[in-house]
């Protein structure tokens, strides 16, 4: 079987040192390799709010500074002065994102666990660290098994468009479709204005020896009308249970123009949002209207102009082929599917 190297955001993209966490700066990787480093919750939060990281990187940022929380939680006396000191900076970590509910789904299970760790104040700290490190590997596990179906959408010869930055989804996918044997090439669109795709999408993909071609947000109906693409595959955000996709802003845009020269678009999601009947149930980031005017610090649009940035768009299910989850491939239609196992 092949071996597979895994790119450098993914090995590196969190470290939780001894006093500090520190996050690798995405704003300016892959040209400088350099650390944000995090003494409290609150570089924490800021970091994540700031841009620092994004996508899969605020669930290990956001988790990694719970650790920071317990470890300020774990000076104080009692059970009850632990627990509510974790539940404060918990509640300023979910703050920083609204739209990707992964820190709030990791900050609520760590605050689950917590109720119980604190009842031992002796091995409070070290519990708590080795229950993150334990969700970590959960999560890194849930991301393989989601790769495996991803490869099995790729064919052999295909040319992938993708959005954004998909963090270990798109790693995984790639991964597993190389460990098949088969021969695909990327194209991934810069994604404005932090140009994730164009630098850590490509990035993260040529590292693993995969051809990739990074063409302007404004390509891609172009490039499918001359038959350069084969398929669209992004990430998600969020999938509601009907079948809604919300992802970085731009993904409607390619999967209306995929429908339009039938081509198939897959997204693709560990677990789909059970609390978001639709889409109207997922609250839409708007960011500072500044970072549209501006691109890699670098000014890029008249003075004399005002900017607009919503993070992010809904795609509607007729749009979607198919979701790519943890457990398998299923209808946007019939996303219901997913949990009946838990039933049985």
């Amino acid at each position: 079987m092949q071996v597979i190297t895994m790119p450098t955001i993914m090995r590196e993209s969190v470290l939780l040192e001894p006093d500090c966490v520190r996050i690798l700066d995405r704003r300016v990787f892959p040209f400088e390799t350099t650390f944000v480093t995090c003494k409290t919750v609150e570089d924490v939060a800021v970091a994540i709010e700031e841009m620092v990281t994004q996508s899969g990187g605020p669930f290990y940022a956001a988790s990694a500074g719970m650790v920071l929380a317990a470890r300020e939680a774990a000076k104080l006396k009692t059970a009850d002065e632990r627990l509510s000191s974790l539940q404060k900076d918990g509640a300023r970590l979910v703050a920083t994102r609204a739209t990707n509910n992964h820190i709030a789904h990791v900050i609520a299970q760590l605050l689950a666990d917590a109720k119980t760790l604190v009842l031992d104040g002796d091995r409070f700290l070290s519990d708590f660290e080795a229950r993150v490190q334990e969700i970590w590997a959960a999560k890194r596990q849930t991301a393989r098994n989601l790769g495996e179906y991803g490869g099995r959408v790729i064919e052999d010869g295909d040319a992938v468009l993708t959005h954004c930055w998909a963090e270990s989804t798109i790693v995984e996918t790639a991964a597993a479709a190389l460990r098949m044997g088969k021969k695909f090439q990327f194209y991934c669109s810069e994604t404005r204005p932090y140009l994730q795709g164009a630098r850590l999408t490509a990035h993260s993909l040529a590292e693993m020896g995969i051809e990739v071609t990074v063409i302007t947000d404004n390509m891609g109906a172009h490039a499918m009308s001359l038959g350069k693409i084969s398929r669209l595959m992004t990430a998600a955000d969020r999938v509601s249970m009907s079948g809604h996709v919300i992802n970085k802003v731009g993904t409607l845009q390619h999967a209306l123009s995929a429908n339009h020269f039938g081509l198939p678009y897959f997204a693709m999601v560990q677990t789909p949002d059970k609390s978001a009947k639709t889409a109207a149930d997922v609250p839409m980031e708007d960011r500072d209207p500044q970072e549209s005017l501006h691109c890699l610090g670098q000014r890029t649009a008249s003075p004399l102009a005002k900017g607009w940035y919503p993070a992010f768009d809904v795609t509607p299910p007729h749009l979607v082929s198919g979701v790519v989850t943890s457990r398998g491939i299923f209808s946007a239609f019939d996303l219901a599917d997913f949990y009946r196992a838990d039933k049985a």
